[in-house]
């Protein structure tokens, strides 16, 4: 029996995407629903383990698919420690790390530990590819002005990197002989200056940068630290409001893109307003992440959900469209770049990395 399949596992709060991929094409894809009442019964994410990987089984069943016809599988990276981007091979030392949640604890935490134990019984690869915790930062961009408190890589790399390699290719060039600018737009915002295929920095898309359907971005310290201490809030509320409650939906009552462009159309010059002071703010980070690149820019990317608005992308292309050539690639299709991660290093054009080997 040929093993033709690479399986895909994306976890997500209250979902697992997973996809079956045979020559570089989605041959079979499902968004597993978790009903909230179901997941409520786990007290960590990472105890969440059995009850997805039956469920994926199970899907598999339904599919027709034997675990034997897999190739490998691939899962989201998750908040590991800090690593330089590309394909790895899932090994006991990221296990831990995962279970543990070094950088924090998230349903991609997941990804890892079920793409390992799927292909274990099998004795084919696990692989994750591109987590957030890509981190090819360049010295001067650690300092924050605060020695406590260095400025961290939390990136959406996986799009990112995915998407500025298809730009590469678009362009004629490989991606590690060009300079980019990538912003990566959807419920959180992260804007990277790619160096020779580097991400060299990029703004902590949970707390910092342009605010975003749901989140505030950065704000400006001296108040925030008078609400901190005003007896109004709990910890819980003020980091609700900053990551869940704020950006578009504190100001315009929705996060969903669409529902401003119809308040928009419908003469709401409100909704005009702060709609287009997102794209001012997202202009004025690519503008600094260009600066980062000494102006020394081929295109300025932009990608993710909302690049699906055409307003947004005139007003971020007419404030920013002197840098560079703007590109634009709509959406993310995170289970194909994980798929190409795993398929790269399959037929030998990349090498896996090894975790304990890469970790900074």
């Amino acid at each position: 029996m040929s093993r033709e399949y690479i399986l895909a596992i994306n976890p997500g709060s209250t979902s697992t995407k997973v996809a079956l991929f045979k020559d570089g094409m989605s041959v079979r894809s499902k968004n597993l629903s978790h009903p909230k009442e179901e997941l409520e019964h786990f007290e960590k994410v990472t105890d969440q383990y059995d009850y997805r990987k039956t469920i994926i089984l199970k899907w598999l069943e339904e599919e027709g698919i034997e675990l034997q016809n897999l190739a490998a599988v691939v899962g989201r990276g998750g908040l590991l420690r800090s690593m330089p981007s590309g394909t790895y091979k899932v090994t006991e030392a990221m296990i831990e790390d995962l279970k543990i949640g070094v950088q924090g604890e998230h349903a991609s935490n997941l990804g890892g530990i079920i793409a390992k134990s799927i292909a274990d019984t099998q004795g084919i690869p696990s692989f994750i590819v591109d987590p957030v915790a890509v981190d090819e930062f360049e010295d001067v961009a650690r300092i924050s002005g605060m020695p406590e408190l260095p400025r961290k890589s939390l990136v959406h790399a996986l799009n990112i990197k995915a998407v500025a390699r298809k730009a590469a290719k678009d362009m004629g060039k490989n991606l590690e002989d060009m300079n980019l600018v990538m912003a990566h737009l959807g419920g959180g915002i992260s804007i990277a200056p790619l160096r020779k295929g580097r991400i060299i920095d990029v703004n902590n898309a949970n707390d910092g940068g342009p605010f975003s359907p749901d989140r505030t971005g950065t704000l400006p310290v001296g108040d925030i630290i008078k609400m901190c201490y005003s007896g109004k809030y709990t910890y819980a509320e003020l980091k609700k409001k900053i990551s869940g409650k704020g950006g578009l939906i504190a100001y315009l009552g929705t996060n969903d893109a669409r529902e401003v462009q119809k308040m928009i159309d419908e003469g709401d010059s409100k909704a005009f307003l702060i709609f287009d002071a997102m794209a001012y703010q997202i202009s004025k980070e690519i503008g600094a992440m260009a600066a980062v690149l000494h102006g020394d820019v081929e295109a300025v990317v932009l990608t993710g959900g909302l690049a699906y608005s055409k307003l947004l992308c005139e007003r971020i292309e007419k404030r920013v469209g002197f840098i560079a050539p703007i590109k634009i690639y709509p959406g993310e299709d995170e289970m194909l770049a994980l798929a190409e991660g795993a398929a790269r290093v399959l037929s030998g054009e990349e090498q896996a990395k090894i975790y304990e080997e890469e970790v900074k």
